[in-house]
């Protein structure tokens, strides 16, 4: 059984005349541990279909499981607590709460956790440590530099330990140095058993990942693995 599997999945937004079709039957089928780019121009369907594959939205027509599961069967609470358990963004604009320190945003994925105090404290400075970021702890991120930020983004992504990573144009506000360090750190995750999805339109980015699926127009063109 796949990991992530859609089948004919379409996205339609709008209704008759104001319809916009947004996802065209896409069928795609996705083991663990897959390193995936999905590439394409603006505008044609790439974060659409990141957003079905993290829950953010269900499909007009087809299915999505996700492990097996049967999205489109699960109401709110339940796709609130899959997304939660089994789902980590990371968005190009980081998607940081500006008022909180660098650690209180690596901490939000385990609020609602039953977890000690001790033991949320022990995993987040963990992941501080293992991105190189410990000794930023206590400061506010508003203060940080893009290549900071990626960094806090990527320790909040790693202290959810979700399965699946979705990544949306994760170097759009990077550097060509800081995006090459966050692809990198992606690489790494990946090695760990990590599923990642990336967005990009750009081909050195591709270049990093396994797997390569092209889509224009809602419509998958191609879809080839590769040797990193």
């Amino acid at each position: 059984m796949a990991f992530i599997e859609l089948d004919n999945v379409s996205k339609v937004f709008g209704q008759a005349e104001y319809a916009t079709v947004a996802l065209k039957q896409v069928t795609i089928r996705m083991d663990k541990g897959e390193f995936v780019s999905i590439m394409g121009p603006s505008g044609s369907g790439k974060s659409t279909l990141l957003n079905i594959m993290g829950c953010m939205d269900i499909p007009s027509e087809g299915e999505y499981r996700l492990n097996g599961t049967l999205i489109q069967k699960l109401n709110d609470r339940e796709l609130s607590q899959i997304r939660n358990k089994t789902v980590s963004f990371v968005f190009q604009n980081f998607a940081l709460m500006h008022n909180f320190s660098v650690y209180e945003n690596v901490a939000l994925p385990l609020f609602k956790r039953k977890m000690s105090l001790k033991e949320k404290k022990e995993k987040v400075d963990y992941y501080l440590h293992k991105l190189g970021i410990a000794d930023l702890s206590d400061k506010n991120v508003s203060k940080l530099s893009g290549g900071q930020k990626q960094r806090v983004a990527i320790a909040r992504a790693m202290t959810a330990e979700a399965e699946l990573i979705l990544a949306d144009e994760p170097t759009g506000a990077l550097d060509q140095k800081n995006g090459a360090q966050l692809m990198e750190l992606l690489c790494q995750m990946n090695e760990e058993g990590k599923s990642i999805v990336v967005i990009t339109h750009d081909e050195k980015i591709a270049g990093y990942t396994k797997r390569i699926i092209n889509i224009v127009d809602g419509v998958i063109t191609e879809d080839r693995k590769k040797e990193r």
